[in-house]
C-alpha cells in the first residue's frame, strides 16, 4: 500500500496546470523586473501583463490585487538579495560588501523604496522582517556568533545605515568600506556581552 503525504501530487500535472504555473512565473518576474527598473510606482496590473506578453485579464486571474502582487515580488527580491548577500560574503568577506550595493544599484534602491513602504504594510513588514532577520543570520555565520549576540545586531545597524548611506546618498565606497572594517575590528575585538 503506498502513502502519500497530505499535498503531496499522486499524478502529473496537466497540461492546463503546467501553463498556469508557467505564465503565473512569467507575471512574478515582469513584476519583479519592473519593480527593479521603476520601483514601487512602476508596479501596476497593466505594466505586469505588457512586461509579460500576457492579456492583463492574467494578472488579476492569478493575483488577486496589486498588493499580493507586490508582495510577492518583494518576498523573491529579498530571497535573491539574501542568496547573493551570502555568496559575497563568503567570496569576499564581511567588508567587500559595499562593493555589492554598487553593482546593481537600481535593484538596491527598489529594495530600500520597498523596505520603508513596509511600514504601512503588514504583509511587507513580513517580508521586510524575514530580510534583516536572514541579513543578521549572515553575518552572525560569517563572525561565527549567534544571532543573538548583541554585536551582530550592531554590525547589522551599521552594516544597513553604511549600505543605505551609500545606495541613496552615493557617499564615497572608500568611505563606506574605512567605517565598515572598523566597525568590524571593533566588534570582533569587544569582549562578549554578559
Amino acid at each position: 500500500m503506498t502513502h502519500h503525504t497530505p499535498g503531496e501530487r499522486t499524478h502529473p500535472d496537466t497540461p492546463t496546470q503546467a501553463r498556469g504555473r508557467r505564465r503565473r512565473a512569467t507575471l512574478l518576474t515582469a513584476a519583479v523586473d519592473l519593480l527593479t527598473e521603476g520601483g514601487f510606482a512602476a508596479l501596476t496590473h497593466r505594466a505586469v501583463a505588457h512586461r509579460a506578453n500576457l492579456p492583463l485579464a492574467a494578472t488579476t486571474y492569478y493575483f488577486a490585487s496589486r498588493d499580493q502582487l507586490l508582495a510577492e515580488a518583494f518576498a523573491q527580491l529579498v530571497d535573491t538579495e539574501l542568496a547573493t548577500t551570502r555568496t559575497w560574503i563568503t567570496d569576499h568577506g564581511l567588508t567587500a560588501l559595499p562593493e555589492l550595493a554598487t553593482a546593481d544599484r537600481t535593484r538596491q534602491l527598489s529594495l530600500w523604496e520597498l523596505y520603508v513602504h513596509a511600514g504601512r504594510h503588514p504583509e511587507l513588514q513580513r517580508i521586510a522582517r524575514h530580510w534583516t532577520d536572514g541579513c543578521v543570520r549572515i553575518i552572525a555565520d560569517t563572525l561565527n556568533l549567534p544571532e543573538t549576540d548583541t554585536r551582530v545586531r550592531l554590525l547589522h545597524t551599521t552594516i544597513t545605515t553604511l549600505w543605505l548611506e551609500h545606495v541613496v546618498e552615493q557617499r564615497p565606497l572608500d568611505h563606506t568600506r574605512a567605517l565598515l572594517t572598523h566597525a568590524l575590528t571593533t566588534a570582533q575585538n569587544a569582549l562578549p556581552p554578559p
